[in-house]
């Protein structure tokens, strides 16, 4: 899993480039380009990665991706390892500022339009009720000729423009501008992504960056803006909130399936992560 500067493959798809995936993943590396990016879940769940936000993502997940701003969307492991029944279905939109014509958004009548992408530079992430309300029209911008699909596309991007119910993601600007891949970083997110259910140590993913423990530790502070425990913390209780969701499993239960060994522990970084305690957070949802 590499940190990759992605490049589209024709002048065409560096204004505008569509597509429909239904294999897990999305991608296999944390990576990031020069386009914006709408992407839709339409089904399917697991971890999404942008900047330095780690949330878990569900059907309906509607988020926009600035240029140039590191993401990922990781499935639960158990669609690769083929465990899963449901289907995967993903809509991602990819364009540039100019896709609808140079300096559209610069004119006072898009105002909000602009106001939103610039917002993305951090990535903005959608309420659950907007998915729904376009649900049929990202899916069925698939369908439209590529003239219609950019006026759907614009028409995508003022309604959310003007929706109150979006949030940033991540809490600093992360842009890279480099096209120098960093595989230690690249290593390290995957072992963390792979493994954060096991007893995961400073030393271990220091020895995978090839590095001393401070090294890594300000390394890691620089390029995620977040401590390497805070990292892994985030990681496993964002798939113990899945967890609490989506299985019939006690608190305890879960609280050993992602990693902890302490239950006391796991509620301090549950509360402190998710706002309530986990068995608070799983009465709320169950009910």
């Amino acid at each position: 899993m590499k940190l990759v500067l992605k490049k589209p493959n024709s002048f065409a798809n560096q204004r505008f480039d569509l597509s429909c995936k239904e294999s897990p993943c999305l991608d296999s590396s944390w990576h990031y380009h020069a386009q914006y990016e709408l992407l839709y879940v339409s089904k399917s769940c697991g971890i999404r990665f942008v900047g330095d936000s780690v949330s878990h993502f569900y059907p309906g997940d509607l988020v926009l991706v600035g240029p140039y701003l590191p993401h990922l969307w990781r499935n639960d492991p158990s669609f690769y390892e083929g465990k899963r029944s449901e289907k995967i279905k993903t809509v991602v939109l990819k364009f540039s500022r100019d896709f609808i014509g140079k300096g559209t958004f610069d004119q006072p009548e898009f105002r909000s339009i602009s106001l939103l992408l610039e917002q993305s530079k951090y990535g903005v992430s959608f309420g659950p009720n907007i998915g729904k309300q376009l649900h049929r029209e990202l899916l069925g911008i698939i369908e439209l000729s590529p003239a219609e699909q950019l006026i759907r596309l614009l028409n995508l991007l003022r309604r959310l423009s003007l929706t109150e119910d979006k949030k940033l993601l991540s809490s600093t600007d992360m842009r890279q501008y480099t096209t120098e891949p960093s595989q230690r970083l690249d290593a390290v997110l995957k072992y963390i992504s792979d493994n954060y259910a096991s007893n995961i140590t400073l030393k271990d993913v220091a020895e995978i960056a090839c590095m001393t423990t401070n090294s890594f530790c300000r390394f890691f502070k620089k390029m995620t803006n977040k401590s390497f425990t805070q990292f892994l913390n985030e990681v496993r209780i964002r798939n113990a909130s899945r967890l609490l969701f989506q299985n019939d499993l006690t608190v305890s239960e879960v609280c050993y399936v992602v990693g902890y060994n302490s239950i006391t522990n796991f509620y301090k970084q549950f509360k402190e992560i998710m706002g309530s305690t986990p068995k608070s957070y799983q009465q709320m949802i169950c009910a």
